[in-house]
Formats: C-alpha cells, sequence, structure tokens
C-alpha cells in the first residue's frame, strides 16, 4: 500500500489542489489527513488561495480512501460538512508488520507519546514543521503543513513499502527513512 500523509491544510485549496495532483500522479492508495483541514485558525495568517469550502469539496471527492483526525483548528460543524470521519482523537492503521498511530499533535506529541512500542510509527502534525526520525525504534514523522509551513518549505510525506519519506510540492525527497 502507498499512502500520501497531510497536515495543516487550514482552508488552502490552492495548496490542496497541487498535493492530490501529486497523489493522482503517483497513485496513492490512501490520503492520510493529520487535522487542520478547513479553517486558518485565529494565530494564523489566511494561507494563500484560503477557500475552506473548495477544501471541503475536494476532499469529499477522496472520501473512500481518506483516514482523518481531529486537529485543533477543527469544529463540529466540519464534520458536517465533510464526509469521511475526522472527529477522532486518533487513529490507527496496521501495515507491513508495524502500528502506525496518526493523531494532530496538541493532545499527543513527542513529549507527551501514547502508549507504544518497538516498531511502532507515531504520525502527527500541529507544529508546522517537518520530523522524521528513530528514536526507541519508534519512528517519530510530521510532515510539516502544507500551507503554512514555519521551517522549510510546504511539504507532505509519503509511506510505501517500508519507506516514510518528506516530499516537497515539486516532488523532491526532503529526507526519508525505513521503518
Amino acid at each position: 500500500m502507498k499512502f500520501m500523509i497531510v497536515s495543516d491544510i487550514h482552508g488552502s485549496y490552492a495548496d490542496l489542489k497541487r498535493v492530490m495532483e501529486i497523489y493522482e500522479e503517483e497513485k496513492m492508495d490512501k490520503l492520510v489527513l493529520l487535522g487542520d483541514l478547513l479553517y486558518h485558525g485565529p494565530r494564523n495568517p489566511l494561507p494563500e488561495g484560503y477557500q475552506p469550502q473548495e477544501v471541503m469539496k475536494l476532499l469529499n471527492a477522496y472520501k473512500e480512501n481518506i483516514i482523518a483526525v481531529r486537529g485543533n483548528c477543527d469544529a463540529e460543524v466540519d464534520q458536517m460538512v465533510l464526509e469521511f470521519p475526522m472527529r477522532g482523537d486518533y487513529s490507527e492503521l496496521y501495515l507491513d508488520g508495524h502500528r502506525f498511530f496518526f493523531t494532530h499533535g496538541h493532545l499527543y506529541d513527542e513529549e507527551h507519546l501514547p502508549m507504544l512500542k518497538a516498531g511502532d510509527v507515531f504520525m502527527y502534525g500541529h507544529i508546522h514543521k517537518p520530523v522524521l526520525k528513530k528514536e526507541n525504534d519508534i519512528t517519530i514523522f510530521n510532515p510539516s503543513s502544507i500551507s503554512l509551513p514555519k521551517a522549510g518549505q510546504k511539504s507532505f510525506g509519503i509511506y510505501e513499502n517500508g519507506e516514510l519519506k518528506i516530499v516537497s510540492f515539486d516532488k523532491k525527497v526532503l529526507q526519508s527513512i525505513k521503518i
């Protein structure tokens, strides 16, 4: 299985549209959304191409392939317009002998990890910075933000065949690790 990991869209249709073009080009099986989908939040500036209704429509077109969690800027009203579950604080996927733990990062983060074991993969967003490392045989991953990165460039993640990558919009691999 090949899946894309996206975090912190914050209503940016222009950025989501580019990422979904790559999703199609790369023939992904699943789209993992790590929260903060439609709203920019009171601490953030409006991202370029801020169109939450268009983001909603584009995401809904992929509803059968989405695994999503709630971010700190996501609200109950967002679930009313999104046609896939997105209100859980975390989700899990078991694949290739690993447990992937997906969360936004405002409840669980590197300082407050959930109960994980060797071989698990902890994926979170929220900080808008890329992270890819192993600690105590646990892979820790943050793809950064596709709309409002706080370090580096806009990026997302790709997982395939035991390899996890942080990728830029021009499809350049910025970091990678075998899990």
